[in-house]
């Protein structure tokens, strides 16, 4: 069996338990004392018909509600909100969490509306992202921040004090614009949706764009989100998991469906594995199950076969 002793493997927090607060601490609990790795949660304002949840805020409750896993937002629609307040969120939540705490942000724009609710212009994510990104570094390496002539006017401001650990920042996303910005601003590369081909010609491009940059980066933190479905057989496992993405991203799952394995942990590991043969140490796992334990039990499962633990 080939493993992966250096994997890491996190688990997406079911929506779910954010409006039950005793299953959500349970849940945080259980996980907390497994094997498991990480934590994530995702971001959204106003997602198509209205839907989402703040990932900063999920986040602190994660730190806070757990002692050894470490959260990440997976992704954070960073620009939809202004750089500096989400300094200051991120540089309260890392004194919470001292180097438990791992930024990952997206472009988002599967809605362009959510954008336009919040008083933005969709064209100017892309723009708003880079931008708010170099101000944010800054800022979180405790530095005086001036900006002018772009969309973001900053005149001495600082953010104190900066965290004591590192806060990674990772960039999510599959297009040339994401890979580049993950090159140039960020410290590792979020995937979803590629092939193992894909994952690795990715992670040569991002680092390709850091050399051209002037980045000397020591350790990249690339990694892959996989949605999968674990279930009582391959049948309900895949219609649990379609029912949830459909509903989601408004889109056939079979779009989807080759990156998204599904059924038992064995079949969920067996299909992840030639991304580690591609060089990706790093997994989030969004699973879909009968409930919030049997998909933790779940990723417990598939970070022992990836991993050698079994």
């Amino acid at each position: 069996m080939t493993t992966a002793p250096g994997l890491t493997l996190g688990l997406r927090l079911p929506p779910a338990l954010f409006s039950d607060t005793r299953a959500l601490r349970a849940f945080l609990t259980y996980v907390d004392a497994t094997p498991l790795e990480r934590v994530c949660v995702g971001d959204h304002v106003t997602f198509r018909e209205g839907i989402g949840f703040d990932g900063l805020q999920f986040a602190t409750a994660a730190a806070v509600l757990t002692e050894r896993v470490a959260i990440e937002t997976a992704v954070y629609l960073l620009p939809l909100r202004h750089p500096v307040p989400v300094a200051r969120q991120i540089s309260s939540l890392a004194t919470l969490a001292p180097g438990r705490f791992i930024f990952g942000v997206g472009v988002g724009g599967e809605d362009r509306n959510e954008m336009l609710a919040c008083g933005l212009d969709p064209s100017t994510r892309g723009r708003r992202l880079d931008e708010s990104l170099s101000i944010m570094r800054d800022l979180l390496a405790g530095e005086t921040v001036d900006r002018s002539g772009g969309l973001f006017e900053l005149d001495g401001v600082r953010v104190l004090p900066a965290p004591e650990a590192r806060v990674p920042i990772l960039v999510g996303g599959r297009s040339d614009a994401a890979l580049r910005r993950a090159g140039r601003l960020g410290d590792g590369w979020l995937a979803v949706w590629v092939s193992p081909r894909g994952f690795a010609e990715g992670c040569a491009e991002v680092e390709q764009h850091a050399d051209e940059a002037g980045r000397d980066i020591s350790h990249w933190e690339h990694g892959m989100h996989v949605w999968c479905g674990f279930g009582t057989g391959p049948g309900a496992a895949r219609a649990e998991l379609g029912r949830q993405m459909e509903a989601l991203y408004g889109i056939p799952f079979e779009r989807f469906e080759r990156y998204c394995p599904y059924g038992s942990p064995e079949e969920v590991a067996e299909a992840i594995r030639p991304y580690l043969d591609a060089g990706c140490t790093s997994i989030n796992l969004i699973a879909t199950a009968p409930s919030p334990l049997e998909a933790a039990d779940g990723a417990v499962r598939v970070r022992a076969l990836l991993g050698g633990l079994a």
